[in-house]
């Protein structure tokens, strides 16, 4: 018989709407029904592509024993962590206080008013490997409330202080400049890093890409004297995770993280915001690890072979094409991630055996096939096989006789051979939510894609999904700017947090950036500003998660650290620094200087915690901008913005206009002159002087002009 989650519009939640527990939605019927009757509350969380969640559920939730058991002791609130973060956030907190670490699902007990007391993350049905079975637990919480009660209420007070407690950080003063804790941080990195198979630390390994990116810039450092280590790390850990079962070899993609050290047995999901996230970084490895073509004197046009088509930029031109193929919607917009288990098998959609290779294709397209992708006898887990890039095609050639060209066409028909029989198999769920702050992500990622791969089917998906979002995620076109969070079974509900408007607010700088189409700029600053309105502190410094007027929880959170995704913070600072290099407006300077006040402590201590804020901090005292005023057919105005596309990845801010009046205040003051293309390079707002060709603009990146 369904439960109240049957009338929910999350995937996560609707997966439970037939579970024989009584559970009920976030809201405050289930309090009310606990404060009744005077029993603990169980919290859990989790979200649709999460393989342990989907464990628990079958072994326990689907259990008509244990569920009738958990129904009588407790009342059970189900939570889509991604639905609300908020509400993930401050439960995680305290489970990470309680035991040092967390995950999910996230199972938290509470006292009726909220206050969490115990905690724990996936329960066997029954003792198992010294972890206590689900029924143990939840008898033995609710025979600690009933007969520990003061104990219960200690530890729900002292909980609940710490919480509050972690949103005031103290400040401390910070001496370094932006640069210096930059440098820093990416220095305590490079020590971390795992020389041999890319990335940081050991098994599980995560992309991380706020440390790669924190590489980036280290690598851009020319007076880092450990720029040259920090480009190396970069790129091999780049190459590892490419080559790697972490990325899908056939669809493109990554999946979440890789349960080894290695990058070969990933954890199979697929998250929208993980790609996202990594298809810039490949842009930016492409364009600082490729060598540099020599700009044509004539006016002729590069091919992508003439300017060193890259292993980097086929990874972010393929990653693109997995977003538009795997998760965008009819309408534009994009889903948020697809399951690691299809038919109950983690992985099974996904992995392979030489005999299957040798029954759907060729013998030599099989043989080649294997040996690239790493396919043996006895398979490299649980007696099948992850593709990985395992040989080169070159050493696939050498091995077998076979010109490299004759290679590389025999993928091309293997690969596609395979993925259409993979297609035949019952493919791994969707989580069709439609999640604004991701969609922001997705939106800059391809937007910066379209621009440096010359790709306008990357930029016109991003403009899709952007208008997606404008049209369908505002409570009824709200005049005030107001955004709603998710979209699902066709309407939009819970109010968005702060990584909403900042990340919707970041993509849509990168869309007019990649597109010179002024109305995003006017839509992200009326974002931006809105965000600031509803969400700054203007007390303590910061953005909170949760705006002013949006429902109160036990605590307040002030997101500050990256996590799987950028805090709220990051990504709020990254939107104010681009459109304050947009704007001159000193007020968005201000905030972020603010802002540094209120993490100091974190900048001091733990700056890597901090990674994309450091980031935009260091971006934001040497940024330079790039005006481009001509028609936007011009031949020149193209070569230029291909100039700055495919330069070194220092965050620059194309302008363009078409002789219309403007409303960006950096272009007021820089005319286009003798109707020629002109670009104006400015650093911290002090401009050159004009420049009419890509040569000249060149140059201008090459050996700078007085500013």
């Amino acid at each position: 018989m369904p439960n109240r989650l049957a009338r929910e519009t999350s995937p996560y939640l609707l997966q439970h709407g037939n579970n024989p527990v009584d559970w009920f939605p976030w809201g405050e019927e289930a309090w009310a029904r606990a404060r009744a009757e005077d029993k603990p509350v169980l919290v859990s969380v989790g979200y649709a592509a999460c393989h342990w969640c989907h464990v628990m559920e079958r072994e326990s939730f689907e259990n008509e024993q244990i569920a009738a058991l958990q129904n009588d002791l407790v009342v059970s609130i189900k939570v889509d962590r991604e639905e609300r973060p908020d509400v993930d956030e401050i439960y995680m907190d305290a489970q990470q206080m309680l035991h040092g670490h967390g995950g999910w699902p996230l199972n938290v007990f509470c006292t009726p008013d909220g206050r969490p007391f115990f905690g724990g993350t996936y329960f066997p049905p029954q003792r198992r490997t010294g972890m206590p079975g689900w029924a143990d637990v939840l008898q033995g919480i609710t025979q600690a409330f009933r007969e520990q009660r003061d104990k219960v209420e200690q530890q729900a007070t002292e909980l609940t202080r710490h919480l509050n407690l972690r949103v005031e950080l103290a400040g401390e003063e910070l001496s370094e400049s932006p640069a210096q804790v930059r440098s820093r941080a990416a220095t305590a990195l490079l020590q971390a890093a795992d020389h041999t198979h890319g990335g940081f630390g050991g098994a599980p390994k995560f992309p991380q890409p706020f440390y790669l990116q924190l590489m980036v810039q280290q690598a851009l450092d020319e007076s880092a004297s450990n720029r040259s280590e920090a480009r190396q790390h970069l790129a091999h850990t780049l190459r590892k995770m490419a080559e790697g079962g972490i990325y899908d070899q056939l669809a493109g993609g990554f999946h979440r993280y890789a349960v080894d050290e290695i990058w070969l047995v990933p954890h199979f999901e697929k998250m929208l915001y993980d790609n996202a996230l990594l298809i810039p970084l490949y842009l930016d490895a492409h364009r600082l690890l490729q060598p540099r073509s020599p700009h044509p004197s004539s006016g002729g046009e590069m091919s992508k072979a003439e300017g060193g088509d890259s292993l980097f930029s086929r990874i972010a031109r393929d990653t693109a094409d997995y977003l538009l193929d795997g998760l965008q919607t009819a309408e534009g917009a994009f889903y948020a991630s697809t399951d690691a288990d299809s038919e109950g098998v983690e992985g099974k959609y996904f992995v392979w055996t030489r005999e299957e290779l040798h029954e759907l294709l060729d013998p030599q397209d099989a043989e080649v096939a294997c040996r690239r992708w790493g396919v043996d006898v006895g398979g490299n887990w649980e007696g099948k096989s992850i593709l990985l890039a395992a040989q080169p095609p070159e050493d696939v050639a050498r091995w077998l006789d076979l010109p490299v060209a004759e290679v590389e066409a025999s993928l091309a028909r293997s690969r596609q051979a395979l993925l259409e029989h993979r297609a035949t198999r019952i493919p791994p769920a969707t989580d069709t939510k439609i999640i604004a702050a991701w969609n922001g992500m997705a939106i800059d990622a391809l937007a910066r894609a379209g621009a440096v791969l010359e790709e306008p089917r990357f930029i016109d998906a991003a403009s899709r999904a952007a208008r997606f979002i404008l049209d369908n995620m505002r409570p009824n076109q709200a005049a005030d700017g107001a955004l709603l969070r998710i979209h699902s079974a066709g309407r939009a509900s819970v109010d968005a947090f702060v990584e909403d408007y900042a990340a919707l607010a970041d993509g849509m700088i990168s869309l007019y950036e990649a597109t010179g189409d002024e109305s995003w700029y006017i839509e992200a600053r009326a974002m931006i500003d809105h965000m600031i309105d509803r969400f700054w502190d203007h007390d303590g410094g910061g953005f909170f998660t949760v705006a002013r007027e949006g429902e109160q929880l036990i605590a307040q959170r002030k997101p500050s650290q990256d996590g799987a995704t950028p805090s709220g913070n990051a990504l709020a600072a990254r939107a104010l620094a681009r459109m304050y290099a947009l704007t001159a407006d000193g007020r968005y300077a201000d905030l972020i200087e603010a802002m540094r006040a209120t993490f100091s402590a974190y900048l001091s201590k733990a700056p890597t915690m901090l990674g994309l804020f450091v980031s935009v901090e260091d971006w934001l005292t040497d940024h330079r901008s790039v005006a481009l005023v001509g028609a936007a057919g011009d031949p020149e105005i193209t070569r230029m913005r291909r100039e700055l596309w495919s330069g070194e990845p220092r965050p620059l801010v194309i302008m363009q206009r078409t002789g219309d009046e403007t409303v960006i205040p950096q272009l007021a003051d820089k005319p286009q002159q003798n109707d020629r293309a002109t670009a104006y390079v400015c650093q911290a707002f002090a401009c050159s002087a004009p420049v009419h060709t890509a040569a000249e603009l060149q140059n201008v990146f090459d050996d700078p002009l007085p500013l």
